[in-house]
């Protein structure tokens, strides 16, 4: 464990049903921040309730946090987490201009998806969140079957076939733990907006169209920011349109 962020617990499962759910499980006895690692698990989940696919070799985890914002501020680690990835894939192979990040809570590798983040929180009381789960998964060796993506979805890959890079997951998870820990010094220390500074300098179809598919409606603009709420930001012809939640396209 090599550079392990201090203050950080560290619990390395050989079986887990999902990472996340545990975080849930243990989240109230925790004192600290906590990683959760699943060599092995058999029911993982993306976002809206999507099904993860996770062979083995595949990097599961889950960071256990209990934040004291908003929840709307607490909702922006999901940036927090992209730039820790990213950073652990540099790390990894040496190399930046393969990777990018898109919005709001995947990472590409020439173009394709190697990482994907979901977030969950629980426990409000007054106002108050108890406790967040960022669970990532990384196709550090092994990619999906695309067969059954949605339409202009991007397709899937992994960091072995794309790169060559051959990383375990434990190795992977001491890099991004901490990397995570760096980035979010910079967040509870100054805000948001240096994150969102670092975010779009790696945005994937920054400046050029794509598509924002929520379950209602469709929206199609040039992707020009994300704004100081996380929210993305598309030029379009009736003038800029902020939004806070959809499927990207591109």
């Amino acid at each position: 464990m090599n550079n392990w962020p201090d203050g950080y617990g560290r619990r390395v499962l050989v079986e887990v049903d999902s990472t996340n759910a545990e975080a849930q499980r243990i989240a109230s006895s925790l004192t600290g921040p906590e990683w959760i690692l699943g060599l092995s698990q058999t029911a993982g989940r993306g976002r809206r309730g999507r099904p993860w696919t996770d062979p083995t070799g595949n990097f599961a985890g889950t960071l256990v946090l209990r934040p004291t914002e908003t929840p709307d501020q607490i909702a922006l680690r999901s940036f927090v987490a992209s730039l820790a990835l990213f950073d652990a894939f540099v790390d990894v192979t040496g190399r930046t201009e393969p990777f990018s990040l898109k919005w709001p809570n995947d990472v590409l590798l020439n173009g394709g998806k190697v990482a994907g983040i979901l977030l969950e929180s629980a426990g409000f009381s007054g106002g108050q969140m108890s406790h967040l789960a960022i669970g990532i998964g990384v196709n550090l060796k092994h990619a999906p079957d695309a067969a059954h993506l949605e339409k202009r979805s991007v397709p899937p890959v992994s960091l072995l076939s794309e790169t060559g890079a051959d990383v375990d997951p434990e190795t992977f998870l001491d890099l991004l733990a901490a990397a995570y820990a760096r980035w979010e010094t910079q967040f509870t220390t100054y805000g948001f907006d240096p994150i969102r500074t670092a975010w779009l300098a790696r945005a994937a179809r920054l400046g050029e169209e794509i598509t924002a598919r929520t379950s209602r409606d469709e929206t199609v603009g040039t992707f020009e920011t994300v704004d100081s709420a996380g929210n993305l930001v598309l030029k379009t012809p009736k003038g800029p349109v902020a939004i806070p939640a959809a499927d990207i396209f591109f």
